[in-house]
């Protein structure tokens, strides 16, 4: 629609995928639950989220205004990229550097935004340890944030990925006609790539009427020596291992789900 139909000024359409992405992990004692916790605070800190939200503004076709990030104490970290459709140079007097954002910019009607954080968390009972990000990508104009799909879903060791894409207000077309979305789209899997569809298990639960589409996805494979944090299965006998994967299988079913199972 976007490429056929001719629109009455800017488009005013928000468009807003929000991810909840999870990785698993096994942990038998203390010290290891708190091992895997500061791995992954290492590994997902400010400065990696903020070069993958970077890669995301890049393959959505935006230009970073300000870029606001942060380490948490003990865990955690969260990054927030305020983006446009088009670039804002000097001769607009909107210049972008460091510290607090100039009214301008602020008051900038093409302005989007990229957000991350991250919630590390274990309990004693059971071993299990769980990573959740929460990625917002929210923009409007012509860029959308359907594009960076595949590449955020790749870009962490997602074993569970629940996705909202909405879309709200509207816009105009050259008549005076509203148009209350500029796309077509029948579920957020018209925009996965083959491998990643292969390569889960997933469900949809969209609203039509409301622009509104929601997808789970689960990961088909499961080798456990890869939820595993400082044991390998070869250590393990096989009623361990048994009951392991048990635990880790009926975690992951109730975070897909959303309900407690048993």
């Amino acid at each position: 629609m976007k490429d056929n139909i001719r629109l009455h000024g800017f488009n005013n359409l928000t468009s807003s995928l929000s991810f909840n992405i999870y990785d698993i992990c096994y942990a038998k004692t203390e010290q290891q639950r708190e091992e895997y916790i500061d791995y992954i605070d290492e590994l997902y800190n400010a400065e990696r989220l903020t070069q993958i939200l970077k890669d995301v503004t890049n393959i959505i076709g935006a230009h970073i205004l300000n870029i606001a990030r942060q380490d948490y104490d003990p865990h955690g970290a969260s990054v927030t990229v305020l983006i446009a459709e088009h670039e804002l140079t000097d001769e607009s007097e909107n210049n972008v550097g460091p510290g607090p954002l100039p009214e301008t910019v602020v008051a900038h009607l093409d302005k989007s935004h990229v957000t991350v954080h991250t919630y590390p968390e274990s309990h004693p009972d059971g071993g299990i340890s769980t990573f959740r990000l929460d990625i917002d990508v929210s923009t409007c104009g012509m860029i959308s944030p359907l594009k960076a799909l595949n590449y955020l879903i790749h870009s962490f060791d997602s074993d569970i990925v629940t996705m909202d894409y909405r879309v709200r207000g509207f816009t105009r077309d050259e008549s005076g006609r509203k148009l209350f979305i500029d796309h077509p789209i029948t579920s957020i899997q018209d925009y996965l790539s083959k491998d990643t569809k292969n390569a889960y298990q997933m469900i949809d639960v969209n609203v039509y009427q409301e622009n509104t589409f929601h997808t789970k996805m689960l990961l088909k494979d499961f080798e456990l020596d890869n939820y595993l944090f400082g044991i390998n299965k070869n250590k393990l006998t096989f009623e361990e291992a048994a009951d392991i994967e048990a635990r880790l299988r009926k975690e992951m079913l109730e975070i897909f789900y959303s309900r407690n199972i048993g």
